[in-house]
């Protein structure tokens, strides 16, 4: 804190003969210059000018002094030995009132003189007027000219005080000048500062965001889910797969789908938004990685899935069953190891043991080739079985379910059977067996303690078993499968295991049937690709192949074929354009076409009235007739692969027809919900035990009989069959696992019913 001036007051001279010179005890001595003295050494010392408030009138002893002059040059100050050495100063630096703000803060100081400018004032005398003329900062009067000036001893504060702090304000304005510059200085140096590195920081958060979004644009970020659907891979086989595993989890709210693949985040987006149904619930995320590289598994939390899925790449089969098997290899290499099951999709059954062998039990495999072979064999010999096999498959209608219920323990299967209002029992898992499926058991099977039931349902939770209800049995004709005729079926197109499916037509046709092979390999050729993929041709009892060399995209090369007389004609996806989509439908639909235009000349027609080919044993049916003539008396399936040109196969009215991709995708999403399911589908598709059929009514109620659908599930176990549904003869699809069984219908000799029965 600055100190303050302090006024001070002058003790004046009492002796006049002796000048007083102050000592030691009086803070400054004021004398004058040799030329300036009075002649007479006994001059008194001029009174001082006492500044106290208590003078009212100003002392002026100018007589002998009057002529002498006292300028700022000629004054000096004394100061006491212990301050050290003063120089005298020859000019007193006038600080302005502007430039220090302490100094006009001072009190003001009582004084009868009055304070203006800084230039000098005329003092009038006595006689005249009694102004004078002060300098602010200086308690000296000037009188006079300059050559005149007598100066004169006026009261002032106290010397060493005033001055010193006078001269410590004036003296340390310029250092508390450049202590505020350099104050300003460093404050505005760490605002700079402040401000750069605030900047900095916020660049840093957006390179951070931007780099967290790029991530998370290119699917680069870390998945954190539990218990999702892990799918590995890209193929045309996505769509219809992700659709059924949206309404698999429609009952729970919706679940979680993760989509690994090779490809940009953006994309597989963009394409998952061009399908046309909604997801209900699910949600899919896309991340863009190689199922080969642990570090992009660990991405997509691969430790964590309940079921993975790993989808055939759309190139050469045994370059996509490579890819498989090294992708499982890398599943198995995970250290935090597998929650769920791998439902691995091969494009060759001969490649099938050596991933199951790496895998092991986690491993579950559907080979694409095979099923859509099984299908069309069993779709060609029962036309329509391609529409029940999609409602069961799928997860929009009836599908599978495998689930205990501990209050049926100790009951026979032929109660457990019309237990379920909601459901139908078709086979039992085996605890004593180690968890064997038994399907379509015998009607005294007693269930243990551990069995499950495996039945057909809407939903796992829309069924519950029920006490028995009140089934009336009553008599109904008893007749027995006809034998089976021979058959003659054509092969348009070379697949790539139609080997395996010569060995199914050989285990379900007549001893007599052909088998003509229309493609262009070569006949010598194809013998050989049929021996090396295991046929044995002359070992063939039920078939006889008949080689015919052609394209099936010329019309010419097909006229040279007997269209009309053939039972079943087979369209196949061929081998050399399997890699492209739309190139094999695009082959397979204009064979279709022209087969079609081909029949209607030779059959211009239809003789509904003549009596019905003999091509399998329910030939007497109006449905089986229906679609045995809708083409000109030849069922025809098509293999088709996109499942977008299943409106353009509709639009030609094919008796039948087989979505190859959309059932393998079914098929999938059901394994991968319930690996248990695979056994049963394994067995199904099999050419051995049990499978779907479609049998004639006649052979389980009488024309115009009413009776409700437990009784015709309870005569369908007097032909150790189950009757799993039915369609009506006016109706356009079959109904599978009706509801209101004890509903009484009246039926027709014309209806069908959908069975699950053991094959001969």
């Amino acid at each position: 804190r600055r100190p303050l001036l302090k006024k001070s007051r002058t003790i004046s001279v009492t002796d006049s003969t002796t000048p007083h010179f102050p000592g030691p005890l009086f803070p400054t001595v004021r004398r004058l210059s040799d030329d300036s003295l009075p002649p007479s050494s006994t001059a008194t010392w001029p009174p001082r000018r006492s500044f106290d408030s208590s003078d009212s009138s100003t002392t002026s002893n100018s007589d002998s002094f009057s002529s002498q002059t006292f300028a700022f040059s000629d004054r000096d100050y004394v100061y006491p030995s212990f301050l050290g050495p003063n120089t005298t100063r020859n000019r007193l630096t006038v600080v302005k009132p502007s430039a220090n703000k302490s100094l006009r803060k001072q009190p003001p100081v009582p004084s009868p003189v009055r304070t203006g400018s800084l230039r000098s004032k005329s003092i009038v005398s006595a006689e005249g007027s009694d102004v004078e003329s002060v300098r602010k900062s200086s308690p000296v009067l000037e009188l006079g000219s300059r050559s005149d000036r007598v100066v004169k001893p006026v009261p002032v504060q106290n010397p060493v005080t005033s001055l010193t702090s006078s001269s410590s304000l004036i003296s340390s304005a310029p250092v508390r000048r450049t202590n505020r510059i350099r104050s300003s200085l460093m404050i505005n140096l760490m605002v700079v500062l402040c401000l750069v590195i605030g900047c900095y920081a916020v660049v840093l958060r957006n390179e951070v965001t931007k780099l967290q979004v790029d991530s998370l644009r290119k699917g680069k970020s870390e998945v954190i889910e539990s218990n999702h659907i892990l799918v590995l891979g890209w193929s045309d086989k996505l769509g219809s797969l992700l659709k059924q595993l949206a309404i698999a989890n429609k009952s729970i709210g919706g679940g979680v789908v993760v989509v690994l693949a090779e490809r940009d985040k953006e994309e597989m987006e963009m394409d998952i938004a061009k399908l046309e149904f909604s997801f209900m619930g699910t949600s899919v995320i896309c991340r863009s990685g190689s199922p080969l590289i642990l570090a992009d598994l660990k991405k997509v939390s691969v430790s964590k899935a309940k079921a993975i899925i790993v989808l055939a790449a759309d190139e050469n089969a045994d370059q996509s069953d490579a890819r498989a098997l090294r992708v499982v290899l890398s599943l198995t290499g995970v250290k935090e190891g597998l929650r769920g099951h791998v439902v691995v999709e091969m494009s060759d059954l001969d490649n099938e043991p050596l991933v199951k062998l790496v895998g092991g039990e986690l491993i579950e495999t559907v080979v694409a080739h095979d099923v859509i072979g099984r299908l069309m064999i069993q779709c060609a010999l029962q036309p329509g079985l391609a529409q029940i096999w999609e409602d069961i498959l799928g997860f929009e209608n009836a599908e599978f379910y495998i689930k205990r219920w501990p209050q049926l323990d100790g009951m026979r299967f032929e109660d457990v059977l019309i237990s379920f209002p909601d459901a139908i029992p078709c086979g039992v898992k085996v605890a004593s067996e180690g968890g064997k499926i038994n399907i379509n058991p015998h009607d005294e099977y007693i269930l243990k303690a551990g069995d499950e039931i495996l039945v057909i349902a809407e939903d796992d939770d829309t069924y519950s078993p029920s006490p028995l209800p009140e089934v009336r049995r009553g008599i109904f004709p008893k007749k027995v499968d006809p034998p089976k005729f021979p058959e003659k079926i054509l092969f348009c197109g070379w697949r790539r295991d139609i080997d395996d499916m010569i060995m199914v037509l050989e285990a379900f046709l007549a001893p007599g049937s052909e088998l003509w092979m229309f493609n262009e390999v070569l006949e010598k050729e194809r013998e050989r690709k049929l021996v090396d993929g295991g046929l044995d041709i002359s070992g063939l009892v039920n078939i006889k192949l008949v080689h015919r060399v052609g394209n099936a995209v010329i019309k010419k090369h097909l006229e040279t074929l007997p269209l009309e007389t053939f039972d079943s004609i087979l369209i196949l996806a061929d081998e050399s354009v399997e890699d492209s989509i739309v190139h094999s439908d695009s082959r397979s639909l204009a064979t279709l076409l022209l087969i079609r235009d081909i029949q209607s000349k030779r059959l211009p027609s239809k003789d509904t009235s003549s009596t019905p080919r003999t091509v399998s044993s329910f030939s007497h049916s109006s449905w089986i007739r229906e679609m045995q003539q809708a083409s000109n008396k030849s069922i025809i399936i098509s293999e088709i692969l996109d499942s977008r040109t299943r409106n353009l196969v509709s639009v030609t009215k094919i008796s039948d027809y087989v979505l190859s991709n959309e059932l393998v995708s079914m098929a999938l999403a059901m394994v991968a919900e319930d690996k248990q399911i695979n056994r049963v589908l394994e067995e199904l598709f099999a050419e051995e035990g049990n499978e779907m059929c479609i049998k004639p009514a006649e052979f389980y109620v009488y024309d115009q009989e009413e009776v409700c659908f437990y009784e015709i599930m309870i005569r369908g176990r007097e032909r150790n069959e189950i009757v799993i549904g039915y369609r009506l003869a006016t109706a356009e699809r079959a109904i599978i696992n009706p509801v209101d069984k004890d509903k009484l219908v009246k039926w027709s000799s014309d209806d069908v019913f959908v069975v699950i029965a053991f094959g001969e």
